[in-house]
């Protein structure tokens, strides 16, 4: 089933709870003068992703397609979309249109974005940061809407369940499990911890995000920055080097 909230005003949530993993997939969608979405869904989901787009406006009229890196979950259905409305361009990152996704992904060339620019819908304003292997993926890059202070945030602060679309409690335990389980199975080492992580998340501390919107499970509403520190925390007791 798949459901739509709003999470931040014009922001709704679209998540879809898939049992066999346990885990949500989560889609963002802006409702503006050039609506966005952050996420397609895989491609088995575009059916669902888009008649619960349709709850909140015409899928049609979807201007912008933007994701972090190039996996399923991220940009699996960005054909997809794109045949559907005829003016949707891809954004992401300067390198994953060079690399990716101008060549394999994308039915029109991509808007590819440099650190720190601004691409505007609107009203809102979302600046694009570069975070090469944060959460993973050399092309790999976040937005952040800058009005409203929401951190569009990919995979950082993972947790399983179907659990509720935001809350203001910690979610780190939540996404501390989630990590040790990978380790034990095949999905070991599902984010990399390098040199890039510390600095990357408290970088993205430094934005204070009010509300971090994560791809799989409750988006946090709150102290982001505090939420983004304590992650390096966690991600480096788990991930890290171990003495």
């Amino acid at each position: 089933m798949t459901t739509v909230s709003e999470i931040a005003p014009d922001l709704f949530r679209i998540s879809t709870f898939v049992p066999d993993f346990n885990l949500q997939f989560n889609q963002f969608l802006l409702r503006d003068e050039e609506p966005l979405l952050f996420h397609t869904g895989p491609r088995g989901m575009f059916a669902a992703v888009r008649d619960a787009v349709a709850t909140v406006l015409d899928p049609a009229t979807v201007k912008w397609i933007a994701f972090s890196h190039v996996e399923a979950d991220e940009c699996g259905s960005l054909r997809e979309w794109q045949q559907l409305a005829p003016n949707a361009t891809a954004v992401c990152s300067l390198v994953g249109k060079l690399v990716s996704v101008d060549d394999c992904m994308a039915v029109r060339p991509a808007l590819g974005m440099n650190d720190g620019e601004v691409l505007s819908t609107g009203k809102y304003r979302f600046r694009f940061l570069h975070t090469p292997h944060v959460p993973h993926c050399w092309e790999a890059g976040l937005l952040f809407e800058e009005t409203q202070g929401t951190l569009l945030c990919s995979d950082l602060l993972h947790q399983s369940g179907d659990v509720e679309p935001s809350t203001q409690a910690d979610v780190l335990e939540r996404c501390r499990q989630v990590l040790v389980e990978y380790q034990q199975g095949p999905l070991a080492n599902y984010l990399p911890y390098s040199t890039l992580t510390e600095p990357t998340l408290q970088r993205l501390a430094a934005l204070q995000p009010k509300t971090l919107a994560t791809m799989h499970g409750s988006a946090f509403v709150g102290d982001g920055a505090r939420a983004l520190r304590d992650l390096a925390v966690v991600l480096k007791e788990v991930l890290g080097p171990q003495s």
